[in-house]
Order: structure tokens, then C-alpha cells, then sequence
């Protein structure tokens, strides 16, 4: 991919339509070019080249769209990381990366000083929206005379390093390069048909390939995006309405967030055409409850990972199978696997593998996690699922959720959309507990409506009319919240550390 061009050519044809709505400022796409490539500019005058890692550390700012593309222009290797991490996480992945630069606010967690002694890499702190002695000022640089870049580059040199969960101890970065660029915009060309007429809104956080999605979108179809700092319930709901909004992807948490809006019958959302949840939703019975409220818009799932360029499979529009994640493209291959790495035959469950152009380099600096997951070819995604007579894919659950009950197999998300099921829940997780006797537990962790009374026999006893025996929660924990990682899916394994 080409961001340098692509960038000139939408400013060109679109220059004072705007591109992004952040807050009460309006950012035309002429603005959008001429801002990414000053900053290109800058950091280029500070020495970096092709190849040179830039660390993103940075809220839902416009200044973090800037900075990819700015990255990209030079092509250069960015380096999102996530707001949330600390000290420790976010120096070693600082370290690990060999990050040159840094793009960062400041935050009551993070020394800056002790970033700048122990990374010996780190040439330059550049500090967005704050003068501060001792750093350079995002917005002086931005000041650098306008000037267009023509960086030539293979499309196999390194564009990003994105980190993964798990980033203590041993941070594991997904490596993907120009060309991989490419693959979430060639995935929305042949899922969904977006034009330049299209209005998306984005509160999901930049560092994550969800986020830089929406970026992608922006620049290649000309869609306008309103960005979102954070997500707040309401606040999404209000901008849908007075933007105009016409699609959007999120994961299933949140739309259970936008169901608790008493307000939600109130909002006009007639503008939305299309919506897709990403994630594997629990129940498909989340989807239709939120469809009522926008009723003139398609309802897809879809599936990928950071490693494979989302989207990989999506259910065509019009279609109704929410229950499915769809079908792949044509330009890679997806199959079900079992054990020993042989195929399993139509409608039976194993391990979801990708083959194609799509997927990752590698993990940054382990070759061992890598081979782990790249065998003969085939990404192995831990993911579990199965393919029907007519090609669709359903995902089961993460090996990892897979519970084993006296020899008997239990997956996490069939329990939960069983517990959805039950109109006195808002949030349902399910994890599998040690057990001596029969190896395994299941164990559900449910969050109640409020004014809803719900004792856990009688949970129990609604579960068995939907579930065989061995797969009724044999615990359940009544809680006011689950806990959520930054991308807003419910983190499991704070549950099973809790």
C-alpha cells in the first residue's frame, strides 16, 4: 500500500469534505493530507527512514491518525501501543520493539524520564498537545513546511508492530508489512459495498487492528469518520443521530452497553444501513434486540484476528445466518483442522487455520511463537469451529475456552448464549474452574438488570432446559460488572484470577 499516494489522490478529489469529526473540530481530508505529511516531514528532519520503529502511545486523538500516516508515508514501522499499559509493559515493548521514536502524552502511570534512561533505542520523546522541557513538541513539528515525500519501499518491508495481550514479561508483536495493508480494505471492497457517501463511527482504541481499520476506511473510500475518544453508551448513540451515521463495527460488549440506555427508543438510528459485531458474539439474541432500534440496517458477523488482516469471513448482506461469521474471500484459505493437523470433515468442530497472503510475517523476535502457530503454511488461529454443507463458518469458542467435564467437552459461548437467553441478564461469562473428580467445572459469572432478583438455583434450573446436564454452570457468581480489556471484550482471565 501506497499511503503517500492515496492520501493525494482522496485530498485531491475530496479536498473540503470532511474526513474526520472529533469533538466539536471538523477535519477535511485537504487538511488530513497536508497535517500527515508535515508530520512526515518532521520526523524525517529528526532522521527517521524506511525501516525505523515509531511508537504510537497516544488516546483517540486525531494527532494518532496523523502519526500512522505520517509512519507509513516513510515507510517507516509504526508502533501502536495501548493507553492502558504500565510502566513495566510499556517499557517492554518499548525495548522489544528497538522503538526509535516515541509519540506520547503524558500519564499519571508513565515516567517519561525513566523511559528516556532505560531505553537505549529511544532517540526522541515527541509530546502531543503539552510543552514540556526536555521533549519535543508534536504541534512545533507540525509546523514544518509543507513538502510532499516520495519514499520508495518494498511492499514486504515491515509497516507494524502490533502487540498482542499478554504484552508482560514477554511482549509478542504481529509483524504485517505493506502489502498486508492491503487486506482489511480488499476484505471491505468484497464484504460490504462502502462509498463516499458512507458516515462510520470509531470508539474503539487506535492501537488495536479494529481501530486502524476505520483509518483505512477513511482515506481509501472517502467515507467521513466520526472519532470518539473513548466509548461512552449515550454519547455513541447521540453521535449516530446527529451525524448521520451509516455503519459501524464493534464488539459484542458493547452493544449490551447500548441496550442499558433508557434513552435508546428515543434516537432516531434510521440512518444506520449496515452494522457488524466482531468477536463471536454469545448469543445472536444480543443482535436482535438492538436491531429493533435500527431496523433499516443489515446485521453481519464477522471474525479475524490481528494476524490474518480482518475481516476474514463476513455474512453477505441480507443474509440472516447471524448465528454464522460468514464465508472467506477468494484470495485465501480457511479450513477446519483437528489434533494432528489433518483436515476434519464438514460440520465437525477443530481448529480454525488461515493460508494466504493475508497472514502475518511472523511474531517480532520469536521464531519460537511463531513456528507455534505457522506450520506448513497454515496460520493455526486457537480459535474452534466448524463448517456447514453450504460453506458458512460458525466459531464455537478459543481452545483455551474449552472445557473439559468429566471427559464430556463444553464450550464457553454455548453456555453463555444459553444464559442470554434468560431476560433478567445483561452480561454472562463463562470460564471452567479445577475440579478433582471430574477434571472440570463449568462456572458463569452474571450481571443482572437492575430491579432483577435471580437466586443461582433458579439459573441453574432455567440452563437445564436448555443445556445438557454437564454443561449447567455448577457455580454462579452474581456480580455488578464484569471486568473488559481496552477493546471492550470481557477479559477472562481477570475472572479466573479473581
Amino acid at each position: 500500500m501506497k499511503v503517500s499516494q492515496i492520501l493525494q489522490d482522496t485530498a485531491k478529489s475530496l479536498s473540503e469534505k470532511p474526513a474526520i469529526f472529533f469533538k466539536e473540530d471538523k477535519i477535511t481530508f485537504r487538511e488530513l493530507a497536508e497535517k500527515s505529511n508535515q508530520l512526515a516531514c518532521g520526523l524525517k528532519k529528526l532522521g527517521v527512514k524506511k525501516g525505523d520503529k515509531i511508537a504510537l502511545f497516544l488516546p483517540n486523538w486525531p494527532e494518532y491518525i496523523y502519526s500512522y500516516l505520517a509512519v507509513f508515508i516513510l515507510g517507516a514501522v509504526a508502533v501502536p501501543l495501548d493507553l492502558m499499559l504500565r510502566q513495566e509493559e510499556l517499557e517492554a515493548c518499548l525495548i522489544h520493539s528497538e522503538a526509535k521514536v516515541l509519540i506520547s502524552v503524558t500519564s499519571a502511570h508513565i515516567s517519561l524520564e525513566v523511559l528516556q534512561k532505560n531505553i537505549l533505542s529511544l532517540e526522541s520523546i515527541i509530546l502531543c498537545n503539552e510543552k514540556r522541557e526536555g521533549f519535543l513538541s508534536f504541534e512545533e513539528i507540525l509546523e514544518e513546511p509543507k513538502a510532499q515525500i516520495n519514499c520508495q519501499f518494498e511492499q514486504d518491508s515491515p509497516a507494524l508492530i502490533m502487540y498482542t495481550s499478554g504484552t508482560t514479561g514477554r511482549p509478542k508483536g504481529v509483524v504485517l508489512n505493506y502489502r498486508h495493508l492491503n487486506g482489511s480494505p480488499e476484505a471491505m471492497k468484497y464484504f460490504v459495498d462502502l462509498n463516499q457517501k458512507d458516515v462510520k463511527i470509531s470508539s474503539l482504541p487506535l492501537s488495536h487492528i479494529a481501530g486502524l481499520i476505520y483509518i483505512q476506511n477513511c482515506i481509501i473510500f472517502g467515507i467521513s469518520l466520526v472519532l470518539m475518544e473513548r466509548f461512552s453508551p449515550l454519547e455513541f448513540l447521540k453521535n449516530i443521530q446527529n451525524y448521520r451515521v451509516t455503519c459501524f463495527h464493534i464488539v459484542p460488549s458493547m452493544y449490551l452497553a447500548l441496550l442499558q440506555v433508557k434513552e435508546i427508543e428515543n434516537f432516531d438510528l434510521s440512518s444506520l444501513r449496515w452494522i457488524v459485531v466482531f468477536g463471536a458474539p454469545s448469543s445472536p439474541e444480543i443482535l436482535k434486540k438492538f436491531h429493533q432500534y435500527c431496523p433499516n440496517a443489515h446485521f453481519l458477523n464477522g471474525w479475524g484476528l490481528t494476524e490474518t488482516c480482518p475481516p476474514n469471513t463476513v455474512i453477505p448482506l441480507g443474509c440472516n445466518r447471524i448465528e454464522s461469521v460468514g464465508k472467506p474471500a477468494p484470495w485465501y484459505e480457511i479450513k477446519i483442522f483437528e489434533e494432528n493437523d489433518k483436515e476434519v470433515p464438514t460440520g465437525e468442530v477443530g481448529e480454525v487455520v488461515i493460508k494466504g497472503w493475508i497472514v502475518m510475517q511472523g511474531y517480532y523476535k520469536d521464531e519460537e511463537a511463531t513456528a507455534q502457530v505457522l506450520r506448513d503454511g497454515w496460520f493455526h488461529t486457537g480459535d474452534l469451529g466448524r463448517f456447514d454443507n453450504e460453506g458458512f463458518l460458525y466459531i464455537v469458542g478459543r481452545k483455551k475456552e474449552m472445557i473439559k467435564v468429566s471427559g464430556q467437552i463444553v464450550y464457553a459461548p454455548e453456555v453463555e448464549a444459553a444464559l442470554y437467553k434468560n431476560t433478567a441478564i445483561v452480561e454472562a461469562a463463562v470460564i471452567g474452574i479445577p475440579d478433582k473428580m471430574r477434571g472440570e467445572l463449568v462456572k458463569a459469572f452474571v450481571v443482572l438488570k437492575p430491579g432483577q432478583l435471580l437466586k443461582e438455583e433458579d439459573l441453574r434450573y432455567f440452563c437445564r432446559e436448555h443445556l445438557a446436564h454437564f454443561k449447567v454452570p455448577h457455580e454462579v457468581e452474581f456480580r455488578e460488572n464484569l471486568p473488559k480489556n481496552r477493546a471492550g471484550k470481557i477479559d477472562k482471565e481477570v475472572l479466573k484470577n479473581s
